[in-house]
């Protein structure tokens, strides 16, 4: 079992910044890959950006430039910083994790682009 506490969502400007963490506990060394999904009002969620284990990084068109993922081996924990904000990133984001065949998800943030 593995469980992912996320934290760092709110309500941001356009342009503006905000970072999200996902802090995750329980069986985590057989983890090889933890992202970002997202999912905006009467959308499908979407892969936003992942990470695998060894430093592969992925990003999808729309954020590229923009969102950075990065990982803290020490804290367990996974981020994603969003930079150049704007009102089509609003979604509630979800922190996943892949281990051995089974994906894990956190709770969701909110995260809201709005002036």
């Amino acid at each position: 079992q593995v469980q992912l506490v996320e934290s760092g969502g709110g309500l941001v400007q356009p342009g503006g910044s905000l970072r999200l963490s996902c802090a995750a506990s329980g069986s985590i060394l057989s983890i090889s890959v933890m992202g970002w999904y997202r999912q905006a009002p009467g959308k499908q969620r979407e892969l936003v950006a992942n990470i695998i284990r060894g430093g592969s990084r992925n990003y999808v068109a729309s954020v590229k430039g923009r969102f950075t993922i990065s990982g803290d081996n020490a804290k367990n924990t996974v981020y994603l910083q969003m930079n150049s904000l704007k009102p089509e990133d609003t979604a509630v984001y979800y922190c996943y994790a892949y281990n051995t065949g089974i994906d894990y998800w956190g709770q969701g943030t909110q995260v809201t682009v709005s002036s």
